[in-house]
């Protein structure tokens, strides 16, 4: 925790809204995306289906792959608990829509799905089509018959650990393009860069991939430097909770701290 708040600080004081950004590319991205305060109707749904886990209280038994919870010490954990400290913010879940939209997703790629928190923001544009992949049986069950419950019919949810699962959609699919990926299971410095890697290839010109917590531990923020440093990448935004990264060849290589 004294890690993540030194590293909050340190962001402050580098960070900056739309103000002196001199990539067209990323002032549009800022002030018609992440400021974007129009009130779409997808959001209803968002919150409906955040709402729903926060009065849940089951308990779901965990299999953690990832590098495990700050929180829970149990490995049975109640539904709503796991939403309001696990699942990502309304906030958040608004932003990811924007994104989505803004960038015009049609075939994206999670790497975490938890209880879908973050899968339905996606999922609830409309030409979206989303594979998930969730590690952990008890969580993948309980996502599944949410997506059920809110009819989510576009979410393809494969329980396997990433490693598995990765390699079975290379096989059934040798050459895919994903035009998001989004990062948000394992909290570790070689399993981030590892599945960065693997992923590379699933990249276009105009994919983004989007990484969770890259200031959760020093391990992370090193992984984060790796990738935004690596040659395939272009730009870099970091807004602290996320890291984006872009591979638009027409863009001089930039790195960028925004607040949201």
């Amino acid at each position: 925790m004294i890690f993540q708040i030194k590293s909050y600080l340190k962001f402050l004081l580098k960070s900056q809204n739309e103000h002196g950004l001199h990539s067209p590319f990323v002032y549009d991205l800022v002030t018609k995306c992440f400021y974007d305060k129009s009130r779409y109707p997808e959001y209803e749904l968002i919150r409906k289906y955040r709402n729903d886990l926060l009065s849940d209280r089951s308990e779901i038994s965990v299999t953690d792959f990832g590098a495990g919870s700050r929180v829970f010490k149990s490995d049975k954990r109640p539904v709503f608990a796991m939403a309001k400290q696990a699942g990502s913010t309304l906030h958040r879940t608004k932003l990811l829509f924007r994104i989505c939209e803004y960038l015009n997703v049609k075939n994206a790629l999670e790497l975490g799905t938890s209880l879908g928190i973050g899968s339905v923001a996606m999922a609830a544009n409309a030409e979206l089509q989303l594979t998930s992949i969730e590690g952990c049986p008890g969580i993948a069950k309980k996502a599944a018959e949410q997506f059920g419950k809110f009819r989510l019919r576009k979410i393809q949810l494969i329980n396997q650990p990433f490693s598995e699962a990765i390699s079975k959609l290379a096989s059934e699919h040798p050459t895919p393009n994903y035009d998001l990926i989004f990062f948000d299971g394992n909290h570790q410095k070689e399993a981030t860069l590892e599945y960065f890697e693997r992923l590379l290839p699933s990249a276009h010109n105009d994919s983004v991939f989007i990484f969770d917590d890259i200031h959760w531990s020093e391990g992370m923020q090193e992984a984060w430097e790796e990738i935004k440093n690596h040659p395939k990448v272009r730009v870099s935004i970091d807004t602290f909770q996320w890291g984006l990264i872009f591979f638009r060849k027409e863009q001089a290589k930039q790195h960028f701290k925004i607040r949201v």
